[in-house]
């Protein structure tokens, strides 16, 4: 579990193909590893991924077939990702809890400067546009971010000029493909509402 909070920017250094997958080298930038040992969680670009070896401050990880075929920016060397180690009992939630299992790839319709800011819109796939809701959470790119407004699947997001600084979201640009991952409340909202439905059409 996450929380959408980056806490530095890594950059892949090498890919070696797997049998299925690849196995990825990042150089994890600053990222503090006193705590993390091989088989903890590391969170890129909202993508969790499992340490299966260290080395000073590069790290190595296995992603399958699967996971690379379902988001965005793992599969380039020289890539940035946001870096986020999994969350402890005793840490502060900043952003909200992310699980580190993208829900969709959106696509950037438009990113500019609005004065100090910026503004990010992004058009989700139509599978989870119905989740995202003005005011709540969406994780892009692993960022923990506001959604300001919605449209039909296109939804807006003010980014604050540290955001901007701190992650990889500076480089955006309209076409850009991004990882998202939806709200867990929206999730189990859904799933209580379908089961009220399950429920009552069984008992009627």
């Amino acid at each position: 579990m996450f929380s959408g909070i980056v806490a530095a920017v890594g950059r892949i250094e090498h890919i070696e193909p797997l049998a299925d997958g690849i196995r990825l080298t990042v150089d994890t930038n600053g990222l503090d590893l006193s705590d993390v040992i091989v088989g903890d969680s590391v969170a890129h670009s909202g993508v969790c991924l499992t340490v299966v070896e260290m080395n000073g401050p590069r790290l190595k990880y296995d992603v399958s077939r699967e996971t690379l075929n379902c988001t965005v920016g793992l599969d380039a060397v020289g890539n940035e990702v946001n870096l986020e180690k999994a969350l402890r009992l005793v840490d502060r939630l900043g952003g909200h809890l992310v699980t580190g299992h993208v829900d969709g790839v959106g696509e950037v319709v438009k990113f500019a400067p609005v004065g100090e800011s910026h503004e990010l819109v992004i058009r989700a796939p139509a599978a989870i546009a119905g989740y995202i809701a003005k005011k709540g959470s969406i994780t892009v790119n692993g960022v923990s971010l506001t959604v300001n407004r919605v449209e039909g699947r296109d939804f807006w997001i003010n980014l604050i000029p540290h955001t901007v600084a701190m992650t990889n979201l500076k480089h955006l640009q309209a076409g850009s493909k991004v990882n998202l991952e939806i709200d867990l409340i929206a999730r189990y909202v859904e799933r209580m509402l379908a089961w009220r439905s399950e429920e009552a059409a069984a008992q009627g």
